[in-house]
């Protein structure tokens, strides 16, 4: 069969493989993935070890991986024109993009090439092009693949799934270690397409588990709390929008609303702000879905090498194929508490390195001035992510002027008591750099002009009475008492643009190249 890997040119551990043919009524989607529960047994000193880890940590330039590189990079990667154990799931999808049948079984695959996301977006632009006539066995599998991309696309949007558009980022380094620009990853075709694919198997898993009763970590993603869900909608009433659902909105009407905003000039306002109502995705025994994609159970399954969760699927589903109950190590519900703990953990010891790089990278632009975006309001000031920097920093209250502010968290706004001025999320300004604080990771910025305000504009807020809730702050007051806790809650140090909270489950993001599948 011809599986093939596609993946991010610096990627070195191969998870996955795909094929795709066409078959009466739909098509025949197989995903193969690593077998790694075959070399990483229940309790024994890989799998303590792996379980401490939880995952396989992205660094810039550096991975730290959940298991030793032998497996990791070895026995255990779907490397091409090599033999490798792996479990498969083999699937039946429509025409309408709506998955049938589908099964599981172990088996032994031989990867016929490890593909790039660039190489294949090229092969699917320009088939007659010179690095489609290069690889003429593989091109007509990857436009079925291409075919049934199409088709599960129209099935996400039936479904209703949300899909934020974020911005990621890539460092690129000199030959020194050091940052030499930052720059956007433009996801192209083929990493949406990869995507849906592994969205559909780890569908077909959490399936498969919950029909035979077998109890396993599901990726569960709850809606807004009402709290949340009220700020939203008051916030959308100012722009004359409107979040359907009433008490419980689903993913679909998240969808209609980001439609409703596409192309506006505000849309980048909106989106952060439907983004940050949405809670954080997590593990669990109790399946109560996946909002944000729309699903009524879903799991990991696809990144065995790199996600104990995924392992534990493996795990469990052989044992079911088996007529058996799989039993691991510790409780489920304390598995689901712990890999959601070292999920968050490394986030944020890769936001710490990316800070300390960042800051190294910014002491060269000390006194320059550049253009970027408010992307967020805080009561001790405001933080603005750089364009074309893809840097952040913060802008102090006391550095607004001589005014005492207002910090409205509803509408993501500081307000001027005396002269209504008002700071906003979303605004564009110009702010020249004054300190990098190398020990903190933080870079500060002063106010050096206001080119646009997000939403109404600021005239109109001359006459608002200033808003009672939060601190009050302003003048040359020292910083707000809860500042430090403010500040770690809120990534105080200085972080790429994209980091603009929960990922709708997820996080969704890619580190150094390799892809992060959604949810």
């Amino acid at each position: 069969m011809s599986l093939v890997t596609i993946d991010g040119e610096t990627a070195r551990d191969f998870d996955d493989a795909v094929y795709c043919a066409p078959e009466k009524g739909g098509y025949r989607l197989v995903v193969a993935i690593a077998d790694v529960s075959h070399y990483v047994q229940t309790g024994d000193a890989l799998d303590r070890e792996a379980i401490l880890r939880g995952n396989s940590v992205y660094f810039p330039r550096r991975v730290i991986p959940m298991l030793p590189e032998e497996l990791s990079n070895g026995l255990c990667s779907l490397n091409p024109q090599v033999d490798r154990l792996c479990m498969v799931c083999d699937m039946h999808v429509s025409g309408s993009g709506e998955i049938g049948k589908y099964r599981f079984y172990p088996s032994v695959m031989h990867s016929q090439a490890r593909l790039t996301y660039t190489q294949v977006a090229a092969m699917l632009a320009e088939p007659d092009g010179e690095l489609a006539k290069s690889n003429t066995a593989i091109v007509p599998h990857l436009q079925n693949l291409y075919a049934l991309f199409q088709k599960l696309l129209k099935a996400r949007a039936k479904r209703g799934a949300i899909d934020f558009e974020t911005v990621e980022t890539q460092m690129i380094f000199t030959d020194q270690g050091k940052i030499d620009r930052i720059v956007p990853v433009v996801r192209n075709d083929a990493h949406k397409l990869i995507e849906e694919c592994m969205l559909a198997a780890n569908v077909c898993a959490a399936g498969y588990l919950h029909e035979h009763e077998h109890t396993v970590l599901y990726r569960i993603h709850q809606g807004p709390t009402p709290e949340k869900l009220e700020a939203l909608r008051e916030f959308m009433k100012e722009f004359g929008l409107q979040l359907t659902g009433e008490d419980e909105p689903q993913a679909a009407d998240y969808s209609k609303l980001l439609k409703s905003i596409k192309g506006r000039p505000d849309a980048g306002l909106l989106q952060t702000v439907m983004l940050r109502s949405l809670r954080q995705a997590k593990y669990e025994p109790e399946n109560i879905g996946h909002f944000g994609l729309g699903y009524d159970a879903y799991t990991h399954f696809t990144s065995p090498i790199r996600r104990y969760p995924d392992l534990l699927v493996h795990r469990a589903i052989k044992a079911v194929l088996q007529s058996k109950q799989y039993k691991p190590a510790q409780k489920w519900t304390e598995l689901g508490v712990h890999c959601s703990m070292t999920e968050r953990r490394a986030d944020d010891a890769t936001r710490d390195v990316e800070a300390w790089l960042k800051c190294f990278y910014m002491r060269d632009h000390l006194g320059s001035v550049f253009t970027g975006t408010v992307s967020s309001v805080t009561n001790f000031g405001m933080f603005v992510a750089l364009d074309d920097l893809y840097v952040e920093g913060l802008v102090h209250i006391s550095e607004l002027g001589k005014d005492y502010y207002h910090f409205d968290a509803t509408k993501h706004q500081l307000l001027g008591e005396r002269t209504g001025q008002r700071y906003r999320l979303g605004d564009r300004v110009q702010v020249r750099v004054v300190k990098v604080d190398m020990e903190s990771t933080k870079i500060d910025f002063v106010l050096h002009e206001i080119i646009e305000q997000s939403g109404r504009n600021a005239d109109r807020n001359a006459g608002d009475s200033p808003v009672k809730t939060g601190k009050r702050a302003g003048g040359r007051d020292t910083h707000a008492p809860d500042e430090k806790k403010s500040a770690k809650s809120k990534n105080t140090k200085v972080k790429t643009s994209n980091k603009t909270g929960n990922k709708a489950g997820s996080k969704t993001g890619s580190k150094t190249g390799k892809k992060k599948h959604h949810g």
